[in-house]
């Protein structure tokens, strides 16, 4: 927990220096690795404290004592949250890296990811519908949109010359938001767990990166 809030602090604080600076600087280019690598660490974290969420001691967290809610919250989602973070730092990296040589993001290293984030994110929308908590679902419906237009960019017979700066910036700006929607929604709502899922919590991030 503590190396994940550490690898978090430093993507969260570190995402709005490329956000703000020239792009294509070197200024640019620093903190925007720093922060896909920081969020990177921090999505393999949650995933390793999602699977002990759900597969290791009951007591984590005693003040929420839904176990249903907490597995979703706590198990599924940030599961998801997690590996949807993952991929968008790893893909809008690997635009910029092989602008020029898009087959390159056809390897199964790439195609690894697209299915995990796709299989996370069917598994928590249908974890939210069957529990009755649509906004599970609703945020699984975002990395399903976000998968499918940079599966398109990828597998398109061809494609406009920039179109990869599109391609980097949704993909960034989306790690952006789904590394806040987790602090929001998973880690803040440890002091406010009333609020767990207040609609108002969880679209703080998303109206921001819009």
């Amino acid at each position: 927990v503590v190396l994940h809030v550490l690898a978090g602090t430093v993507g969260l604080v570190s995402f709005w220096i490329p956000i703000t600076a020239r792009k294509g600087s070197s200024r640019h280019r620093k903190w925007g690795r720093v922060a896909c690598h920081a969020f990177m660490g921090a999505g393999v974290l949650a995933i390793a404290m999602a699977l002990l969420s759900l597969y290791g001691a009951e007591q984590r967290l005693p003040m929420i004592t839904d176990r249903v809610l907490f597995n979703g919250l706590f198990g599924w989602m940030m599961l998801y949250l997690g590996m949807l973070t993952i991929g968008f730092a790893h893909y809008g990296l690997a635009v910029v890296k092989y602008r020029n040589r898009r087959m390159a993001l056809r390897g199964w290293q790439y195609q690894l990811v697209f299915a995990a984030v796709v299989g996370l994110a069917l598994n928590c929308g249908w974890y939210g519908m069957t529990t009755g908590q649509p906004l599970m679902a609703l945020v699984a419906l975002v990395g399903l949109v976000a998968v499918a237009t940079q599966l398109a960019y990828v597998w398109r017979r061809e494609v406009t010359p920039g179109s990869h700066v599109a391609e980097h910036f949704r993909s960034l700006l989306g790690m952006g938001i789904s590394a806040y929607t987790a602090f929001m929604s998973v880690g803040m709502i440890r002091l406010v767990p009333d609020h767990v899922f207040n609609p108002l919590v969880w679209a703080v991030p998303s109206i921001v990166g819009v």
